[in-house]
């Protein structure tokens, strides 16, 4: 499933995703949301965000960065160092899990134990890609923290 993980590693990769990143894109919302029925018209409003002249560079070094092959910007070496910690998350939050997502199989409900506040976690009918998926699943969860914290709507 993740096999473009590993394309990206390579210089072959960032020649691939150069030519043809409308085409790979729109192959890894597919893969990625296999259950949401987008039209041509909802992928051209975000492809077009592809045409960035920094995209290309970006996405590579971001795969390469995760896999140890890039090295960070070092003014975020402080913040990095601390992350690695895994310090308990102490801001309300939920968490949503799209049922349909490859990505994360089984989802991520036991990772409540990072929250120390008020913490929900939700399973929905989505994919990869919860807030265009489900919406107002998503506005709902959004308002909800708000609620939580502002005491009203």
């Amino acid at each position: 499933m993740c096999w473009y993980q590993h394309l990206f590693q390579t210089e072959r990769g960032r020649d691939c995703l150069t030519k043809y990143r409308q085409e790979l894109c729109f192959l890894l919302w597919r893969e990625w949301s296999p259950n949401w029925i987008f039209d041509e018209e909802t992928f051209k409003k975000t492809a077009s965000s592809f045409d960035n002249p920094d995209f290309v560079d970006v996405v590579i070094h971001c795969y390469r960065f995760h896999f140890g092959l890039a090295e960070g910007d070092p003014s975020l070496d402080a913040l990095e160092r601390t992350l690695a910690t895994k310090p308990k998350i102490n801001v309300p939050a939920i968490t949503l899990d799209g049922l349909d997502d490859p990505l994360k199989p089984g989802g991520t409900a036991q990772q409540g134990e990072m929250f120390i506040d008020r913490h929900e976690h939700r399973a929905i009918k989505a994919g990869h890609n919860v807030p265009q998926e489900a919406p107002m699943a998503f506005a709902d969860a959004i308002l909800t923290v708000h609620r939580w914290t502002n005491g009203s709507y």
